[in-house]
């Protein structure tokens, strides 16, 4: 089975978007980080740093501290979000990054587009379903390039995953299972009073927060969108009393295929999704976390391959993505239009959860 695979496999880490030379890079895209929260300063600024197409130039926060902090930590300007909304230190960035809680991500990207830079917006887009419509329009109007961080779809393994099912060697997909869920409380903190847990600047709980990797990682590696969606989420925990702590939603695709999803925000740690065809299995497991190596297996007629393959800084590939499509002048594929079909779903599996019904997604975002 080994060598049938060996022409997808070979050079796994292969980056098969790159156009231009990143050692011939002297005018690296600079840009201003929006919200420095743990994956910000934890993730981001170290990718932004380590990508050759990008440096960061400008930081900004609702918490003081941590602008000076961070300003000082990585010699770059600090302003106050105000500053930044106005333009103050628009001659500095070239593009903005927005890592803000859900709710606020339109704010921002209004600024940036009204500035006429491009934007890298975290996904989901926005709280609500009209608040990302909005968003995407700004950009729109403004004529500035929006791509949405969907770390998953720069990751090796994922595109080698697609690769795999282009190729047919999984043969007719049949369904997917994708589970994601960690111990919020614990991994992320035990702070009870933040951003994730009120309704109103998350949009919800782990199906906001998680169901959106299993939902985003699926569609990119079928190659097409759900047309119906269903769910139900539940709560127990005191601290997730206003949102989902856990949620179960299965999305159809095309053909008959379905792909069957669990997302926790209070679970024992886990992260894989599975691909089922008629002539073989693709798994990735772990699958989502940026903190954690990915795992690439292939089962055929009961023989397991496990791939071995240099693990890359998920958030740097992001990021070189960014920046090297910017200078390319290349269009991005994880667009806002491609991001709000994940808002769709999203919204329709809550609509489900509510009503106990499927709900059609109409492609009208």
């Amino acid at each position: 089975m080994e060598a049938a695979f060996a022409e997808y496999l070979d050079e796994f880490t292969r980056r098969d978007w790159e156009t231009l030379d990143p050692a011939a890079v002297t005018d690296p895209v600079r840009v201003a980080v929006v919200g420095l929260g743990w994956f910000a300063r934890e993730w981001a600024l170290p990718g932004i740093a380590r990508s050759a197409y990008t440096e960061a130039t400008v930081v900004t926060d609702v918490d003081a501290a941590a602008v000076e902090a961070v300003a000082a930590e990585r010699d770059v300007t600090g302003v106050t979000p105000e500053e930044l909304r106005s333009g103050v230190a628009a001659d500095a960035y070239d593009a903005v990054y927005v890592a803000t809680p859900n709710a606020t991500h339109l704010e921002y990207v209004e600024a940036a587009a009204a500035q006429e830079k491009a934007v890298l917006c975290e996904k989901p887009l926005e709280a609500t379903p009209e608040r990302a419509r909005r968003l995407v329009v700004a950009c729109r109007d403004a004529g500035v390039p929006l791509m949405v961080g969907y770390r998953m779809q720069t990751d090796p393994a994922v595109r080698r995953l697609r690769d795999l099912i282009d190729a047919g060697v999984a043969g007719d997909v049949v369904h997917v299972h994708a589970t994601m869920s960690q111990t919020m409380l614990g991994e992320l903190g035990d702070d009870t009073d933040q951003w994730r847990l009120d309704p109103e600047l998350s949009g919800g709980g782990a199906l906001m927060d998680l169901g959106v990797y299993p939902i985003n990682t699926t569609r990119f590696a079928l190659g097409t969108d759900p047309v119906r969606v269903s769910g139900r989420t539940r709560s127990e925990h005191p601290a997730f009393a206003d949102v989902d702590e856990h949620a179960t939603f299965r999305l159809e695709f095309p053909g008959d295929v379905d792909a069957l999803c669990t997302v926790s925000q209070n679970a024992q740690h886990a992260s894989r999704l599975e691909v089922t065809g008629t002539e073989a299995r693709l798994l990735l497991d772990p699958a989502f976390y940026e903190r954690e190596d990915r795992g690439f297996a292939v089962v055929r007629d009961g023989t397991r391959v496990d791939v071995e393959f240099d693990q890359v800084h998920q958030i740097e590939a992001e990021f070189a993505y960014f920046g090297h499509h910017l200078l390319a002048d290349e269009p991005f594929n994880p667009d806002g239009e491609h991001a709000l079909v994940d808002v769709r779903a999203l919204d329709g599996i809550y609509e489900s959860a509510e009503t106990g019904e499927p709900v059609a997604l109409d492609g009208d975002a």
